[in-house]
């Protein structure tokens, strides 16, 4: 096995064992990345417009 692979299912295996052992504490990380995200974009049109 290559180092990539061996990180890839640590990594893999990492989040799984935070999705068990703290459910609610994963959504809510989801939660803010998704909304981050959301603010993101929403600047990103709100400049695009602009320039038009």
């Amino acid at each position: 096995m290559n180092l990539k692979k061996i990180l890839t299912f640590a990594g893999v295996g990492l989040v799984l064992f935070f999705l068990i052992a703290e459910p609610q504490q994963a959504a809510q990380l989801v939660h803010n990345i998704l909304g981050t995200l959301q603010t993101a974009a929403e600047a990103l049109i709100t400049f695009v417009k602009q320039l038009f």
